[in-house]
């Protein structure tokens, strides 16, 4: 058992940062959904509707996304949408990255440096995300003649 104590709280800790990144690049989407639903809990639905009000916000959210990249033929147009929904993934990023890096580094000036590592580390992996969500142009438009 002594064992199994520290590699089971590796893998935990490993678990909970994977899941604390997956939701910071899609930090609109949880946004918009949490407070939709805090809203709705407030206003008298319940946590049952809070709970489905804020589901269906962020839902609605990220399927707008995904419906503006589908449908806006101008690229320039599309890496605007992109960074909408790319820059509040890098402020959470940021954030989750300089709440880890306080516990294990006592120094403020590396703290923000990890921080900021983060934080390019996350708005990169959204843009790749989101890049790939978005449906390609027109077939044979970018291929080489020959």
């Amino acid at each position: 058992m002594i064992i199994f104590g520290p590699l089971l709280v590796t893998v935990g800790i490993g678990f909970f940062c994977w899941l604390l990144f997956m939701l910071a690049v899609f930090a609109l989407p949880l946004f918009v959904g949490l407070t939709i639903g805090t809203w709705a809990f407030h206003a008298g639905a319940g946590v049952l509707g809070g709970i489905a009000m804020g589901l269906v916000a962020g839902g609605a959210t990220f399927g707008v996304g995904q419906l503006a990249l589908a449908l806006v033929p101008w690229i320039w147009f599309r890496l605007l949408i992109i960074l909408i929904y790319v820059a509040p993934a890098t402020v959470a990023g940021y954030s989750a990255t300089h709440g880890i890096a306080q516990m294990a580094l006592p120094s403020p000036i590396w703290q923000t440096i990890f921080a900021i590592f983060g934080a390019i580390a996350v708005s990169i992996t959204a843009f790749v995300r989101f890049i790939g969500m978005a449906t390609p142009g027109p077939a044979g438009q970018g291929l080489a003649r020959g």
